[in-house]
């Protein structure tokens, strides 16, 4: 076992992103492990037995499932740019579960047979809320950037 935090992660996940780049906003010095999807490591297996990235696993053993946990712990670590002066809970929660939904449906239409254009619209539904919030201020949750930019980034 390291001494250091130990981030599985997978660079085109928009999960792992986000968790990484609070990680690395916060100045926190993690060990990141890139994996392969079709070839996960048995210890992020044990660690995680749902097989999904990010994983975070802490010196004491205690793991972070969730990319909106890491980024938390991240940021509780150190916040120098205040990025939890804007966690938007509900705003992230429509992004995670119905945006993702309709996002994953439009892309992948076959794996779900589906209309890739009914979830377009739902899809586009969503953005265009994100649209009104930064016609209103610079960013999603006033005058900076934030957690609630930071977890959307990667889906938009």
């Amino acid at each position: 076992m390291t001494d250091l935090p130990i981030l599985y992660t997978f660079r085109r996940c928009p999960y792992a992103m986000r968790a990484r780049m609070a990680v690395a906003v916060s100045g926190v010095t993690v060990e990141l492990r890139e994996i392969v999807l079709r070839d996960k490591p048995n210890e992020m297996l044990e660690a995680s037995p749902k097989g999904t990235v990010p994983v975070l696993v802490l010196p004491d053993g205690q793991v972070v499932e969730e990319s909106i946990d890491i980024m938390r712990w991240a940021l509780t670590q150190a916040d120098p740019d205040h990025w939890l002066d804007g966690e938007d809970a509900a705003l992230i929660a429509a992004n995670d579960g119905p945006f993702k939904h309709h996002l994953d449906r439009y892309k992948y239409p076959h794996r779900y047979d589906v209309d890739p254009l009914e979830h377009r619209a739902a899809g586009v539904a969503h953005l265009d809320l994100l649209e009104a919030r930064l016609t209103a201020s610079p960013f999603l949750c006033g005058a900076h950037w934030t957690m609630t930019d930071a977890a959307l980034a990667p889906f938009v």
